[in-house]
């Protein structure tokens, strides 16, 4: 994911604070410490992982308030969420940032992006073809990275599963 603009933090505070007016929701300064927070991360991120590196910057944000906050990101389109076949959600800023797709290490859940035009070529020839608006898609590719460190790897290889008994 590339490094943060000052643009784009300044541009989605904008948004923000637009769609909080539109709703009529509260414009607090713990929702754009949130924001700001999201927008100044590298990585794909979960609510605690936000709560905790909130907590640990002195901010003084409830866990509800992170949860609640990132609800109203995702519906205003300022943060994408994704479910990477775990049961823990995980986001990431979305606006200024290109469309992109993932990969996901079934072994150390390392999520890495990759963008890759003939995606955006395939979607555009479906919608054509089929007559379809297409919105936006999400592809996730699952399987083993071929780091030479990858973590669960190396604790799943030292295991050994028993099947049948072993007699005396």
């Amino acid at each position: 994911m590339p490094a943060p603009t000052q643009t784009n933090l300044e541009a989605a505070q904008m948004i923000f604070r637009a769609y909080l007016e539109r709703k009529g929701l509260r414009k607090t300064p713990e929702r754009f410490a949130i924001l700001e927070e999201i927008y100044n991360r590298q990585d794909h991120f979960d609510v605690d992982e936000l709560y905790i590196s909130m907590k640990n910057k002195k901010y003084r944000v409830s866990r509800a308030t992170v949860y609640n906050t990132l609800d109203v990101l995702v519906d205003c389109d300022l943060v994408t969420k994704h479910q990477f076949g775990r049961n823990l959600a995980q986001y990431e800023k979305s606006y200024g940032y290109r469309q992109h797709d993932h990969l996901i290490c079934t072994d150390c859940h390392k999520v890495m992006e990759f963008c890759d035009p003939r995606v955006q070529n395939i979607q555009n020839m479906v919608g054509d073809m089929l007559k379809f608006n297409v919105l936006h898609h999400s592809l996730i590719f699952y399987g083993s990275c071929a780091r030479d460190f990858c973590e669960n790897r190396e604790l799943a290889a030292t295991k050994v599963e028993v099947t049948e008994p072993v007699e005396d």
